[in-house]
């Protein structure tokens, strides 16, 4: 007979729930947003385009697009790095990533490799010269996922990141609107007010940029 279940321990599951990445939680989301992914991200393209031009992309670079979800980043990557570059898309939502692969075979796009894998367990094929991690706040909340990026890049390779924050105490109603949308996207809040900070000490000339409100950062720094 298993031994009664201790239901004190449940309060401090449902607490811890939030304050740590959460690989099935996460899995869960993007299997059920899949379908809609592309639109709901939308209203970020202006961030998306940001983040891209700090890339500073030149032809025949390798850039690693980090938590790559339908590929959305794709087209505006591939016509910086051209046909002589190529890209890594990294993506351990196997519903997210076959989206992925559909836009790079519809494109006729020969020079991405896909890795079908959490990130701190990926296995990047080769040293890049760039990396983007766009709206992938669990990501970027676990240091061994950073770490297996940034280990994966050139010395002087550049990073940028952006997502979701915190908005300033002058802005604070747009908390609701991150609340919402970290709900939706995110199996922590743990670190929204500074998502960035696990590259501070790893990156060099990092600089941070707030976007729609202060609900949206933009990090850029160059690997040491």
């Amino acid at each position: 007979m298993d031994p009664p279940s201790d239901d004190r321990s449940q309060p401090f599951q449902r607490i811890t729930r939030w304050l740590i990445p959460n690989r099935s939680t996460a899995l869960r989301q993007y299997r059920s947003r899949a379908r809609i992914y592309d639109l709901e991200l939308f209203l970020f393209e202006p961030v998306r385009q940001r983040s891209i031009e700090l890339l500073r992309l030149k032809d025949g670079d390798r850039v690693l697009d980090v938590g790559c979800g339908t590929g959305l980043s794709f087209t505006a990557l591939e016509n910086l790095v051209g046909a002589d570059g190529s890209i890594v898309g990294i993506e351990q939502s196997p519903e997210m990533i076959e989206r992925a692969r559909a836009r790079a075979d519809d494109n006729n796009w020969r020079n991405i490799e896909f890795v079908s894998a959490s990130v701190e367990e990926a296995a990047i094929p080769y040293a890049a010269d760039a990396a983007l991690f766009h709206f992938t706040h669990d990501i970027m909340r676990t240091p061994k996922a950073v770490g297996n990026v940034v280990s994966h890049l050139k010395p002087g390779a550049r990073v940028v990141a952006a997502g979701l924050k915190w908005a300033p105490v002058r802005t604070m109603p747009l908390n609701l609107f991150v609340w919402n949308a970290a709900l939706r996207s995110t199996s922590t809040l743990e670190g929204l007010a500074r998502p960035w900070s696990n590259l501070e000490t790893i990156l060099q000339e990092l600089e941070v940029e707030q976007m729609l409100g202060g609900t949206v950062y933009v990090a850029r720094g160059i690997v040491k």
